[in-house]
């Protein structure tokens, strides 16, 4: 009996009015247990509001999931911060048109009308809907093949890739990737690519790897790496598991990998790019009409091959939405975008998609290997030959850990308020800064009016300083992790050839930049550890 009355009180328990002196809570937890339909995450909450836990309630239930760099992201879970069932059916009621992710101001208002209509709609939970909906339609055929048929666009050496020898290695790290870059090397006339087997199909456990992030370099393309040496082959094209990145490993004469940075690919398709549109470009094309863009956080070398060239370059907030809406504003006032790319290997040729595209991106570095090995070049070899023509561009980045937001706050604003109030830095240990651009505030010193060209992004901070000795570093938060990342660049004029000088000097500015504007010592932040 006594079991029963507990059973009974639990029960009145979750389905009486909430009283736990949070109005704001009360209204949150009544709204989960009435809309979320899935039994998991609602026994999640049921649970928490049993035990009494109304901290964790306030945490998971009176918040959102906000746009970041890269649209709307969280940990699965229970509660309206995370990604659940409900969560995903209450996003999805509203979105934009345009096919590039979400930017301001349409992120704020698609989060207004979320809030607006967060009660699932009539059918959201029939599980049954997808099969009996006259609305139904799978378009992934249909796209493939047009997105196939696009390609043709940046494909300019066809016949040349039907008689390579190179041979090229693939992995799709456990992701979607496999079959698409297949296809592409089919419509680029080259011979498939030899696939990672133990990679090649999709698995949510990305069982062969410690990290699924092609981004890490050598540590994580192991099986590539050994598979390609076995079958003698040169290049090894890797994209992520949702295959919108690209990284690249090509065999040198020493018998060691390059595994190319995003900033050094970038390098290599910003010359082939333009290279490949001044070869196959119509009698009245204007040069003036050409565009590249990068994010700020990315290298210069975009900007340098453009003021030799005489096309446009531009840059764009962190994170490929920035660049999505820019293309769009460019192509509607007729003019054409050739290249895109952010570091940490996300690169677009071309305009058919309005994101970073590894299936793209990974077809192209093959034509462009291809092309080169007729000459007898190595794509090392070429990316040297385009920091000799254009400059140097010698690049680090890195990060930092730091779980406690009024210490990142704490550095930032030091910064802002460093000898005096409202005095940037004007010196990094040794090294004088020429100038300052805060985007958080909309601040930048090299501006006639000291306003930043680039919006303001309150919501995260993020400096650049300009040195004069040619450097440029920025550092910023993430959207979307508790890391303080850092972004240094030596750019050189192409007289300056000493790699040797140029790293060094680049290392020391770091040091110094580390050591007197983060202080991890002081600040308690833990070193990346990759």
């Amino acid at each position: 009996m006594a079991e029963n009355t507990e059973g009974d009180l639990n029960s009145n328990l979750l389905h009486a009015p909430y009283h736990t002196g949070d109005p704001q809570l009360d209204t949150a937890i009544g709204q989960w247990l009435r809309w979320d339909k899935n039994p998991k995450t609602k026994e999640q909450i049921e649970n928490l509001l049993r035990n009494g836990m109304n901290k964790e309630l306030r945490d998971r239930l009176c918040c959102r999931m906000t746009f970041g760099t890269a649209g709307l992201r969280s940990a699965m879970g229970a509660g309206f911060c995370y990604i659940n069932d409900l969560t995903v059916i209450q996003s999805t009621q509203v979105y934009w048109e345009t096919g590039a992710q979400i930017t301001s101001p349409h992120d704020k208002e698609i989060l207004k009308c979320i809030e607006e209509c967060v009660e699932p709609w009539n059918g959201s939970w029939n599980d049954n809907l997808v099969d009996t909906s006259p609305l139904k339609r799978d378009p992934l055929q249909d796209i493939c093949r047009r997105y196939m048929e696009d390609l043709k666009k940046i494909c300019f050496y066809r016949e040349l890739n039907s008689k390579t020898t190179l041979k090229f290695v693939h992995t799709s790290f456990h992701g979607v990737g496999h079959d698409y870059v297949q296809l592409a090397f089919k419509v680029f006339g080259f011979k498939p690519p030899i696939p990672v087997p133990e990679q090649k199909d999709p698995d949510p456990d990305f069982s062969t790897v410690k990290c699924p992030n092609p981004e890490e370099g050598e540590s994580v393309l192991e099986l590539s790496l050994r598979l390609a040496e076995k079958e003698n082959a040169r290049v090894v094209l890797a994209t992520d598991p949702d295959a919108d990145r690209l990284a690249a490993a090509e065999l040198q004469e020493n018998g060691c990998w390059k595994v190319f940075t995003g900033n050094e690919l970038a390098a290599l398709f910003g010359w082939w790019m333009f290279d490949c549109w001044k070869k196959n470009k119509s009698r009245n094309a204007d040069v003036k009409n050409v565009y590249m863009l990068a994010t700020t956080v990315s290298s210069k070398i975009l900007k340098a091959i453009a003021l030799k060239e005489g096309f446009h370059f531009e840059e764009t907030l962190p994170g490929f939405k920035w660049i999505g809406s820019r293309i769009i504003d460019l192509l509607e006032n007729g003019k054409e975008v050739l290249f895109a790319f952010e570091e940490s290997i996300g690169f677009l040729c071309g305009t058919s998609v309005l994101d970073k595209d590894g299936v793209s991106a990974a077809v192209v570095v093959a034509e462009m290997a291809s092309y080169l090995e007729t000459m007898n070049i190595t794509l090392k070899q070429q990316l040297v030959k385009v920091y000799e023509k254009y400059g140097y561009h010698i690049s680090k980045t890195s990060y930092f850990l730091c779980y406690e937001p009024p210490t990142i706050k704490s550095i930032f604003e030091r910064l802002r308020n460093f000898d005096s109030p409202k005095e940037y830095p004007k010196f990094c240990g040794t090294f004088a800064i020429l100038h300052v651009r805060d985007v958080t505030t909309g601040y930048d010193s090299s501006q006639p009016n000291k306003k930043s060209v680039l919006p303001v992004s309150k919501n995260s901070q993020m400096i650049t300083f300009t040195f004069q000795n040619g450097c440029v570093a920025t550092l910023r938060t993430s959207g979307t992790e508790p890391k303080i990342k850092y972004y240094a660049e030596m750019c050189a004029s192409p007289d300056q050839s000493d790699t040797a000088l140029l790293e060094e000097e680049l290392k020391k500015l770091i040091d110094a930049l580390i050591e007197n504007f983060l202080q991890p010592s002081k600040n308690g932040l833990i070193w990346r550890s990759v």
